[in-house]
């Protein structure tokens, strides 16, 4: 028989914030999958590689058995380019089914949650396709973490919410009504912050929420030009105050 792939959430960082049923399924696979951003050489290679995944950092703090078990690395380079997009997945998917049909569970970690944009989802959907069983198991979002760590509500009454990945324009996603949540601020963090500049917003973030060096921004003039890939930052205008 087959096995099943998990696309495993392990939350924002924190690893007391992985579910029960996250922690289970990891025990349980025989092999842990992990995104990396180069494909390894060699197997003591993708053995380091694999080990330097945030996800699995954050995982192996919750299951510190998960390095007993099998470690299979997936180049997902960090690009939008199709062209080296989609070969990438469909190398990814030949190497999961691989394991899969040698009978063997699958644990493929992913950062926040599996349903947020999600680099596992692309490759999790060529396994399905091709008739293999595909879980998803769900998790603490970036998102919910950082309001939790400020204290804040993320929206209340009748607040609208909109979460938008901060990597791509978002000048007409600024006019939203209600609260704005920008995804991976930190890669963009100079245009975004001349963005908010320009209109009246209440800001809030966080950086690498419940990881080592995390850092919290209680408004626009403390957001940092260098902030990292992980900031997640909370918008309103005007309304009652995020704290």
């Amino acid at each position: 028989m087959n096995g099943t792939l998990y696309c495993v959430s392990v939350g924002p960082g924190d690893p007391e914030l992985l579910t029960l049923k996250a922690v289970r399924v990891i025990r349980q696979c025989p092999v842990v999958a992990v995104s990396v951003k180069e494909a390894p050489v060699s197997e003591r290679a993708g053995r380091a590689a694999g080990e330097e995944s945030v996800a699995y950092r954050i995982a192996a703090g919750a299951v510190p058995e998960i390095k007993e078990k099998e470690l299979l690395p997936l180049c997902m380079p960090m690009t939008k380019d199709r062209e080296v997009l989609e070969p990438s997945r469909r190398e990814v998917a030949r190497a999961l089914m691989e394991a899969l049909r040698e009978g063997k569970d699958v644990a493929w970690l992913n950062l926040g949650d599996v349903s947020i944009y999600s680099t596992s989802l692309y490759g999790a959907k060529e396994v399905q396709g091709a008739g293999f069983d595909v879980e998803m198991v769900s998790g603490v979002t970036s998102f919910c973490a950082a309001a939790a760590r400020l204290g804040c509500s993320l929206a209340e009454g009748g607040e609208e919410l909109h979460i938008i990945p901060s990597s791509y324009g978002i000048e007409r996603a600024l006019s939203y009504p209600g609260v704005k949540v920008l995804m991976k601020a930190g890669s963009a963090m100079g245009r975004v912050k001349a963005l908010l500049a320009a209109g009246a917003y209440e800001v809030q973030g966080v950086e690498r929420c419940g990881m080592d060096g995390e850092k919290v921004y209680e408004s626009l003039e403390d957001l940092e030009e260098q902030a990292g890939y992980y900031t997640v930052l909370f918008l309103r205008s005007g309304g009652p105050d995020l704290s």
